[in-house]
C-alpha cells in the first residue's frame, strides 16, 4: 500500500440500518422540572422555617437534578436537529455532552452532600422529626413518580439513564431523610442523620461512576463496549472477495446511534453493489450499527491501498 500504486476505482457507500434513534421523552422532561421545582419550593421553605439543614442539603440537591433534567432535555432535542453545512452529522453528540455533564453534576451533589454531612457530625443541631419524615416522604413519590417516567429508555439511551439515574437517586436520598427522621424520632440522636447521608452519597456515588466512564468514552469516539471491534474487522475479512480491511473506525454518533467506516480492498472487476448491501446488513443485524460508511479500494492485495 505503498506510494506508486494507484487506485484503479472507488466505490462508496452509505447504509442505515438498524438506528436506534432517541424516542421522545419531552413530555417526561416537562412533568419531571415542574413537579421537582414546585417540591424544591415546598423543601426549601420548610428547610429556612424549621431550621432543618437535612431539607435544605436535599433542596440543593434537587435542584442540580431539575439542572440536570434541563441539560439532558437539551441535549435530547438538539440530538433531533438534522444536519447543516458546518454541522453535517447534526447535533447527535449533544446527548453524549449531556450524559457528561449530568454525571459530573451528580459527583458534584455528593461532594455537597459529604461535606454538609460531615458539618453536621461535628456541629450537631436538634430538629423536629416528624416534620422532616412528612416532607422527605412527599419527595420520595414526586422523584420515584418522575424516574418512572424516563424507566423504560434508560437502557437504550445513557442520557435518559442519566435522567433516570438523577431523579433515582433523589427518590433515595428523600427516603434516606425519612429512615433518619424516624431513628431522630425515636432515639433522638442528631448524628444519625448525617451519617445517613454519607451511606446515600456512596450509592450515589457508585451508580453515576458508570454514567461517567461511558459517557467519557463516548466524547472520546470509542468503540462501544457491546462491539468488538476484531470480531467486526475478521467479519469483513471473511466476507467473498475482500482481500484486506483498514482504517476501520466504530464509534457512536450519539448515546443511541453508532457508526463505522471501512476502507475493503477487493480485487479489480469484483462487483462492489451487491457486497455493499449485504456489508450493511451484515453489519446492522449482527452489531447493531445503523450508519456504515463503505469504501472499496480496487487491486489484488493490500499492497494496492496508498496512505494505509
Amino acid at each position: 500500500m505503498g506510494a506508486g500504486h494507484s487506485h484503479h476505482g472507488h466505490d462508496h457507500a452509505h447504509g442505515h440500518g438498524h438506528s436506534h434513534a432517541p424516542a421522545d421523552f419531552g413530555r417526561a422532561f416537562a412533568i419531571g422540572i415542574t413537579l421537582n421545582t414546585l417540591y424544591i419550593i415546598v423543601e426549601a421553605g420548610y428547610g429556612f422555617a424549621i431550621g432543618s439543614m437535612a431539607l435544605l442539603a436535599d433542596a440543593g440537591h434537587n435542584l442540580s437534578d431539575v439542572l440536570g433534567l434541563i441539560i439532558a432535555w437539551t441535549g435530547a432535542t438538539l440530538a433531533k436537529r438534522p444536519p447543516s453545512k458546518r454541522y453535517t452529522f447534526g447535533f447527535r453528540g449533544s446527548s453524549i455532552l449531556a450524559a457528561l455533564f449530568n454525571a459530573v453534576l451528580l459527583l458534584i451533589a455528593v461532594g455537597l452532600i459529604a461535606l454538609e454531612a460531615i458539618q453536621r457530625i461535628v456541629y450537631p443541631a436538634p430538629v423536629p422529626g416528624g416534620t422532616i419524615i412528612v416532607v422527605a416522604a412527599i419527595g420520595i413519590v414526586i422523584n420515584g413518580a418522575t424516574a418512572l417516567l424516563f424507566a423504560r429508555g434508560r437502557k437504550g439511551d445513557i442520557n435518559i439513564r442519566g435522567a433516570y439515574l438523577h431523579m433515582a437517586a433523589d427518590a433515595a436520598v428523600s427516603a434516606g431523610v425519612v429512615i433518619a427522621g424516624v431513628l431522630i424520632l425515636t432515639t433522638g440522636a442528631s448524628w444519625i442523620d448525617p451519617v445517613t447521608s454519607l451511606v446515600i452519597g456512596l450509592v450515589i456515588l457508585l451508580s453515576t461512576w458508570g454514567l461517567l466512564r461511558d459517557s467519557v468514552k463516548m466524547s472520546l469516539a470509542a468503540v462501544p463496549d457491546h462491539i468488538d471491534s476484531d470480531e467486526v474487522r475478521e467479519m469483513l475479512r471473511n466476507m467473498n472477495g475482500v482481500a484486506d480491511v483498514h482504517h476501520l473506525h466504530i464509534w457512536n454518533m450519539s448515546t443511541t446511534e453508532t457508526a463505522l467506516t471501512a476502507h475493503i480492498v477487493m480485487p479489480a472487476g469484483h462487483p462492489g453493489d451487491a457486497f455493499l448491501t449485504e456489508v450493511q446488513a451484515r453489519l446492522a443485524d449482527r452489531f447493531h450499527i445503523g450508519h456504515s460508511t463503505i469504501q472499496i479500494e480496487r487491486g489484488d492485495s493490500p499492497g494496492d491501498c496508498d496512505g494505509c
